[in-house]
């Protein structure tokens, strides 16, 4: 396939491009600044919507791809302008240049308040009472939406990713929490997935059918219990044991794979507890 992915130097994006071009596809990838090793290479900004039509139109692309993301400096505003400003621009040049296949990053704890792990039916928290939150998710449902506007198309709910060059890796931001202690053993139940399956994943929904998936591992897990792992992968202390009269937080239930797996996906690293060590 000929393939124009947008994100391609992002922590996602640089492992996914050489497995598509291992698996013999043309890529185009789009990029501000950088070169991309192996592939054709444009100039772009997912913000200048004339020129990314152009840019598009030129690659004559069989499917786009979104792994486009904007968390290097936390700045969850500038992320959730992605998600619906550059989702938008960059959906309307796919629709123009006549692509028929969309996927993008999406992410799987932005579901409503639940009991157990939620599957793809669960409807999202667009009514949360927390504002940060429901900012958050009203921009992942902007993204869906969007993106569902191609005539195929396949959302990626990803788990909380971990791995080189994440938060959640020796040297980064949540090892560095643990280090310092200010990383609660809470109830707050995360479903988390290796980069590299994340990478994939999304080389393996070019030929899935259209609709959200989960793409996480295979145990969702509180903080309690995989807390102590993470620490010692990244050399902090044993965490401080959790606060009794702290109650778990209603969305933080994680997600199943289930689907995922039917479709023919399974995770390299199938749960944290050897994961976070590898």
């Amino acid at each position: 396939m000929r393939i124009f992915i947008a994100g391609a130097t992002g922590v996602i994006g640089r492992r996914l491009v050489p497995l598509l071009v291992a698996d013999g596809h043309e890529v185009t990838a789009l990029s501000r600044r950088s070169q991309v090793a192996g592939v054709t290479t444009v100039q772009g900004d997912v913000y200048d919507a004339v020129a990314l039509r152009e840019v598009v139109a030129a690659a004559r692309p069989d499917v786009v791809m979104h792994q486009l993301t904007d968390l290097t400096s936390r700045d969850f505003a500038a992320n959730g302008r992605i998600r619906r400003e550059g989702t938008r621009n960059l959906v309307d040049a796919a629709l123009a240049a006549g692509v028929r296949r969309v996927i993008s990053q999406s992410i799987a704890w932005a579901y409503e308040p639940g009991g157990t792990p939620a599957d793809e039916s669960t409807p999202l928290d667009l009514h949360a009472a927390d504002e940060n939150r429901r900012g958050t998710v009203e921009a992942v449902a902007a993204l869906e939406s969007i993106t569902a506007e191609a005539p195929e198309w396949v959302v990626l709910r990803y788990g909380m990713l971990y791995g080189p060059d994440t938060w959640y890796t020796k040297g980064a931001l949540m090892a560095d929490l643990a280090v310092s202690g200010q990383l609660p053993a809470t109830a707050d139940v995360t479903s988390f997935l290796h980069v590299q399956d994340a990478a994939s994943a999304a080389a393996a929904a070019l030929t899935w059918p259209s609709g959200p998936v989960n793409v996480v591992d295979d145990e969702p897990a509180p903080a309690t219990t995989w807390l102590p792992a993470f620490a010692r992968s990244v050399g902090a202390p044993a965490p401080a044991d959790p606060a009794p009269d702290i109650p778990q937080t209603s969305w933080a239930r994680g997600a199943t794979n289930l689907r995922a797996h039917t479709l023919g996906w399974s995770p390299a690293h199938p749960t944290w507890r050897t994961g976070f060590f590898a």
